[in-house]
């Protein structure tokens, strides 16, 4: 009988050994990708092509803005960021899973120890046990496995390994999120604290401006309006001036948060946008690569979490087509129990079962059919997403090579504005002081050369948020290589 049955789990192991996966294998589904960008024509003066070396692992990409204090804040997101540690820790669930679903591959050992007292009643007729208290001491052990007959562990595997590999990218898309946001913020409170110096420049012309005039009414040679308009400009720029604290101070709250600070416990001083001996961001448009269409496939985080769930999605479709097959359990029990504890451990104590069990589920009324067609369904759903997710990822890249090409051209016709309007206004100025015109003519001017000044510093932030938002939408320089293997996804920390 112990031959009849070794030979039999032996061929039942051959068999699963040999056993086929069922459902489709997974192919990456095919997307449109353009053989070059729309918008990278007009815009080359700010990005040059990619090189070969290009794809080799390169610096963190915030570093080619050369701002030191950039640098020091965006090396706290990965660490310190509440969204990443989240993101994180999903990661690790998922990895945790696939290690789970790969245990399946071997059996299951499994023990038990017991001892209890029972008594069968007195009253019950025609039983030897009837009112004999019996001890029963027990210790024995299960091996079962399932062999994978019909590859429904090997694709539930699979599946769990696509899932953690999904949420791995999914990290990487929060770490970059995260670190684009906080270059935003950044530059904007940058250009914001520059909208505060050239506001504190005008304001202290504003008030010689307002001292001359009240000299010159007290002279007899300007009118009492003339002092009104002046202290009204003055009065308004002020308010001006006032405003951007709301913004400095949410914009330096967001970093904090960004970096996992308290923001009643943080503070950020940073120089003004176009400051001579500040870093200037803007020289790094020229610095940062562009690829080819197609590299966006293999640089883009949410991309390859989109594909990986694909594959996800079509290997839970062969768990569901393998339901329509019967399992296969192999299992072997043995032990001792005895009702003395002196024979407890002794040789006639022993027992032992071996022996194979198939299940297999003969009528359903279309439960396992179901499940396999909503398992088909999430594969569409999943491939519609992904090829969703590349769409807006080309459209990201063009909207941002487009927005850098008109900014640029905006930015250098703003600037041919404010020198114009600086010519004017010292134009004006003597003209008024020689009594040839109003005041109302000084005021009008001025005000046009702080719009335009203003103009001028809001164009330069965003630029500077379209270049951060370009390069998030080229991946930051992450490449799906560093996608964890099949093998260190399933692993256990």
């Amino acid at each position: 009988m112990m031959r009849a049955s070794a030979r039999l789990v032996a061929w039942l192991a051959i068999v699963a050994l040999g056993g086929c996966a069922m459902g489709p294998d997974y192919v990456r589904p095919d997307v449109p990708v353009p053989a070059s960008y729309k918008a990278s024509a007009s815009a080359s003066q700010d990005w040059k092509p990619a090189q070969p070396a290009d794809a080799k692992p390169r610096a963190p990409w915030w570093e080619v803005y050369g701002d030191p204090q950039l640098n020091a804040l965006e090396a706290r997101v990965a660490t310190a960021n509440q969204t990443v540690a989240a993101a994180a820790a999903r990661f690790r669930g998922a990895r945790a899973a696939a290690a789970q679903a790969r245990s399946a591959y071997f059996p299951t050992v499994t023990a038990n120890a017991a001892f209890n007292q029972s008594r069968v009643s007195s009253n019950v007729l025609y039983k030897s046990s009837a009112g004999v208290t019996v001890p029963d001491y027990l210790i024995d052990a299960q091996i079962s496995w399932e062999p994978d007959l019909w590859g429904r562990i090997s694709r539930a595997v699979e599946g769990g390994r696509a899932q953690a590999q999904a949420s791995a990218a999914d990290l990487q898309s929060a770490i970059l999120s995260m670190q684009a946001e906080l270059a935003t913020d950044y530059f904007d409170l940058r250009g914001t604290v520059e909208e505060e110096r050239l506001l504190q420049a005008t304001l202290q012309a504003y008030e010689k401006a307002l001292d001359l005039t009240r000299d010159r009414f007290a002279g007899g040679v300007a009118a009492e309006s003339d002092v009104a308009q002046a202290e009204e400009q003055l009065r308004a720029t002020q308010a001006q001036f006032i405003d951007l604290e709301t913004t400095r101070t949410s914009l330096v709250n967001a970093i904090a948060i960004l970096v996992g600070e308290n923001p009643s416990n943080f503070t950020l001083d940073v120089a003004p946008l176009n400051e001579a001996h500040s870093p200037q961001p803007s020289a790094a448009l020229a610095a940062l690569p562009l690829s080819v269409p197609s590299a966006l496939l293999e640089r883009r985080p949410d991309i390859a979490a989109a594909e990986r769930r694909v594959a996800e999605a079509n290997a839970r479709v062969g768990v569901a087509t393998a339901a329509f097959f019967p399992n296969l359990l192999l299992a072997a029990t043995g032990g001792l129990e005895a009702t003395r504890f002196t024979s407890w451990l002794e040789a006639p104590s022993r027992f032992w079962s071996l022996g194979p069990q198939l299940a297999f589920t003969v009528l359903d009324f279309g439960g396992r059919a179901a499940a396999r067609d909503a398992a088909r369904a999430a594969y569409d759903e999943n491939v519609a997403d992904y090829r969703q997710t590349v769409l807006v990822a080309f459209g990201q890249v063009e909207d941002n090579l487009n927005a850098l090409d008109v900014l640029r051209r905006e930015s250098e016709a703003q600037r041919q504005a404010v020198d114009a309007a600086q010519r004017a206004l010292g134009k004006v100025g003597n003209r008024y002081e020689n009594g040839a015109i109003t005041y109302l003519s000084v005021v009008v001017t001025q005000a046009i050369v702080l719009s335009d000044q203003r103009a001028a510093v809001r164009i330069e932030r965003r630029r500077m948020a379209a270049s951060v938002a370009l390069v998030k939408a080229l991946g930051g320089g992450w490449t799906s290589a560093e996608l964890p293997s099949a093998e260190e996804v399933s692993r256990r920390e």
